[in-house]
């Protein structure tokens, strides 16, 4: 038999239930094995998807011993396999045990075949959708290194940045705090011929007012109390390179105008100097504000705004970047895992779930924070939604059938209400028959009056 991402391992000592096992699973290309070593076999053979697991083991089948130190060799040559524990009816303890130390879920003897076939098929949609995170991981073609995304705004996006690195314009960054800013700009850098030079960046929110002059322009010996030497500022310093202007929103209004100038005529003048010293830099902006309303409030000078923005990326906030949030998630886990020692993570439904709803307002950020907090206190080998710190989630249909139905039935109640439940007028909006519209209301459960 090859390896198959269908391929269920039922790990059972009872001939009678192994017999029963694989003929309610007829659907999966099924092996069994009837005690720990044979397991260990069979998985290095097949790399199942999915194991169902006996705790009753030989040679102690009364107990959990042997089962549980099954799980734990299993999880360590297979971590993404997804192992279903089966447990006596008395034996709850080590059921909850089981799933702390990385199982996937855990079913109860006598097992009913529907509620098994139910867990073992979440299993294997579960273990498909995180081998999918990977080959789209592997497969990122994205030409800015770092940058992690399947979402064609985002590909777009590199792929523009990629055509602007060459081009010695200034560029700006729109993107909301998070979402990788400096990483766009090192990597308009590192695409330039620039490369070889110095990258300096200024984060114009970090540095108070009346020292941020001296720090972007540099100073004279004696410009002020405790210049006691002559010092360049950071845009001389990049001479030849990159200077990255983060935060450019709160420059000052006081220092747009010396900027201004800077940029018209590439030339700094020091504070406390009268000489101008040329300046040959490539300018990279970024801020999370919106500089127009900032411009009709009278804090931003419109006249810098278009110096500034000769070329305007914008970033999209993780929440609009379709499928990213998971994706995301997992090369974050096996980044912290590996720097933690816990290569063998994964993460529960639940946490996957949470992590695909929430709206992530600190964006790639807030991701990074609370992902390696989870990789250092999650105590078992699965990271759920406590781990995480996340709200859990509703859960959406994630099959075809399901999202079908939903959408029916949303229309149809909306199409009812705006006709006033007029049969004849909602079955031409519907684009369908009068009897097909009521067999739709027979199988949404929904009455013609009242819905």
């Amino acid at each position: 038999m090859s390896k198959n991402q269908e391929t269920l391992l039922i790990v059972e000592d009872d001939p009678g239930l192994q017999k029963q096992m694989r003929w309610s699973f007829d659907g999966y290309e099924t092996v069994v094995a009837g005690d720990r070593e044979t397991a260990l076999t069979q998985l290095r053979r097949h790399e199942p998807a999915v194991v169902t697991l006996d705790l009753g083991l030989p040679p102690d089948a009364d107990g959990a011993s042997e089962g549980l130190a099954t799980l734990g060799q299993i999880l360590a040559l297979s971590p993404q396999s997804k192992v279903i524990v089966v447990t006596g009816n008395q034996d709850r303890a080590n059921a909850v045990k089981a799933v702390g130390l990385g199982a996937y879920d855990f079913c109860q003897k006598p097992f009913d075949p529907e509620i098994l076939g139910l867990i073992v098929q979440r299993a294997f949609r579960l273990h498909a959708l995180q081998q999918e995170n990977r080959l789209l991981h592997q497969a990122q073609e994205s030409p800015i290194q770092g940058m992690i995304s399947a979402d064609p705004s985002m590909i777009k996006m590199c792929r523009d940045v990629e055509r602007v690195a060459p081009a010695d314009v200034t560029v700006l960054l729109l993107g909301e705090s998070g979402t990788g800013k400096e990483l766009l700009a090192r990597a308009v850098h590192q695409m330039s011929p620039r490369v070889s030079r110095k990258f300096v960046a200024i984060n114009c929110a970090a540095i108070p007012e009346n020292l941020l002059e001296s720090e972007l322009f540099g100073y004279e010996r004696g410009a002020f109390t405790g210049a006691n030497k002559q010092t360049r500022g950071k845009i001389e310093f990049a001479e030849g390179g990159t200077f990255f202007l983060d935060e450019v929103g709160d420059l000052p209004l006081s220092l747009q105008a010396k900027m201004l100038r800077f940029l018209q005529e590439r030339v700094v003048e020091r504070v406390g100097g009268r000489e101008e010293i040329p300046v040959d830099v490539r300018v990279v902006c970024a801020t999370h504000q919106d500089l127009k309303k900032l411009i009709e409030d009278g804090r931003f000078r419109e006249d810098l705004y278009y110096r500034l923005s000769e070329i305007v990326i914008t970033i999209p906030p993780l929440r609009e970047r379709s499928g990213d949030a998971v994706l995301l998630a997992q090369a974050l886990l096996h980044k912290f895992g590996q720097q933690q020692g816990r290569p063998t993570l994964g993460f529960k439904p639940d946490a996957l779930e949470a992590i695909e709803s929430y709206a992530w307002p600190g964006n790639v950020r807030e991701m990074e924070n609370c992902v390696k907090r989870a990789v250092i206190l999650a105590e078992g080998l699965q990271i759920g939604v406590a781990d995480l710190g996340l709200p859990a989630s509703a859960r959406e249909p994630v099959n075809l059938r399901q999202v079908r139905d939903e959408a029916e039935r949303k229309a149809i109640i909306k199409v009812l209400s705006r006709v006033e439940g007029n049969m004849v007028r909602a079955s031409e909006l519907l684009g369908v028959s009068r009897p097909t519209l009521y067999d739709l209301l027979n199988r949404h459960n929904l009455k013609q009056s009242g819905l």
